[in-house]
């Protein structure tokens, strides 16, 4: 590809958060290599068809409910899309580049610390809660989960659920789960493109319908589900 063209297909990405689309390589401050990923789908029973028919994402999932764009995550890791290390994936890429691609002080990680993600939420999500780094470790479950949402498009009435509306003991929270009412007592915050939240680990939240969101999170596929308006599978 000539000099001119890379250019201007790495500006596009990152426009578009290029990360999950190109990773750069370093050797001190030289660009050393680009590499364009391959990414990790969901199918979902909340998802729509936007990733694929909008946003180009080649999937034969039905429904295209999220797109793992950079995931060293075992339950959807993506791989390099292409070159000599094809089909390569990207954990194992990053051990062979570790320093370059993580600093030096990389060898903190065990592996690459965040996973990024388009979600396409046709439908709303489950009112969900992530556990911290040290109750997920406690656990002996994953890291813990904060992420931050950017609303990339919404419908006009699109909102999310984040956090609570007011101040309440853990006995009547606990009832309103119990009697299915908890959704009396959330924040509901309407949502526009180019919103962003930061969803920190313990926060009660949900993505409502009608919004592609493109997320930054820990490495960790660890929720909590306390509310799923009654669905039991993909049909309901």
């Amino acid at each position: 590809m000539e000099r001119a063209a890379c250019k201007r297909e790495l500006e596009a990405g990152i426009k578009v958060f290029g990360i999950p689309f190109f990773k750069k390589v370093w050797k001190g401050r030289s660009l050393v290599k680009i590499e364009k990923l391959s990414p990790a789908f969901k199918d979902y029973l909340w998802g729509g068809t936007k990733l694929r028919e909008d946003y180009g994402k080649s999937s034969t999932c039905e429904k295209v409910a999220e797109s793992w764009e950079i995931s060293c995550h075992p339950d959807g890791p993506s791989f390099i899309a292409e070159g000599e290390q094809e089909g390569m994936p990207l954990e194992d890429y990053i051990a062979e580049h570790r320093e370059a691609i993580l600093g030096e002080q990389g060898s903190r990680y065990a592996s690459f610390p965040i996973l990024c993600k388009f979600i396409d939420a046709k439908q709303k999500l489950s009112i969900q809660v992530h556990p911290d780094d040290a109750y997920a470790k406690a656990a002996g479950m994953d890291n813990g989960k904060t992420e931050l949402w950017y609303i990339v498009e919404c419908d006009e009435d699109a909102y999310i659920y984040f956090g609570v509306n007011r101040d309440m003991t853990k006995e009547e929270f606990k009832r309103r789960i119990e009697e299915n009412t908890v959704l009396e007592v959330l924040n509901k915050v309407p949502v526009h493109k180019g919103d962003y939240f930061l969803v920190e680990a313990g926060t009660i939240h949900a993505i409502g319908a009608g919004i592609i969101i493109y997320e930054i999170q820990q490495n960790s596929n660890c929720t909590f589900r306390v509310y799923d308006y009654d669905r039991r599978d993909a049909d309901g």
